[in-house]
């Protein structure tokens, strides 16, 4: 029968290793910030057919993608230019239908690597949550929303 041995550390190889263990917490919230970008500006529309219409037609945007949203109210068009990587124009209709003369910017999405993470690390801080879990749409996207400093909605969004 094997005992556990005690081992004493000096005081320098101690401090060496916090500094270590420092160095590597740095590390990995830089790495976590380096695969974030923004992913798609959201904007609520009132005809979702007319404005892929005016977008693709009139702006050359191509249609990407469309999904309904899970709480089946929501249409949402996801339109860009071509590019793999690209920053997208999030069309939303059915959210508010009395929208100002000059249209309205929902909110801009930060994509994230794993949007369970982020959810819980910005629980740990003093973020106003306007989603109080993550939502997953029908094709596998996954977000949540919180608060800027002003009011202005941030997604974190998933693909």
């Amino acid at each position: 029968m094997s005992h556990p041995r005690t081992v004493t550390a000096s005081p320098q190889l101690l401090q060496e290793l916090r500094l270590i263990n420092l160095a590597a917490k740095q590390h990995n919230e830089v790495i976590a910030h380096m695969d974030k970008r923004i992913d798609h500006i959201g904007v609520m529309v009132k005809d979702i057919e007319a404005s892929i219409q005016f977008y693709t037609d009139v702006l050359g945007f191509e249609l990407k993608g469309r999904t309904p949203h899970t709480n089946g109210v929501i249409e949402l068009a996801f339109l860009g230019f071509g590019h793999s990587d690209e920053t997208e124009l999030e069309l939303i209709q059915g959210y508010n239908d009395s929208l100002p003369v000059e249209g309205k910017v929902h909110h801009f999405a930060v994509r994230v690597e794993d949007v369970e993470t982020e959810f819980k690390r910005l629980k740990q801080l003093d973020v106003q949550f306007v989603d109080q879990e993550i939502t997953t749409l029908p094709n596998g996207y996954r977000y949540f929303f919180v608060e800027g400093l002003d009011g202005e909605r941030v997604e974190l969004f998933q693909r």
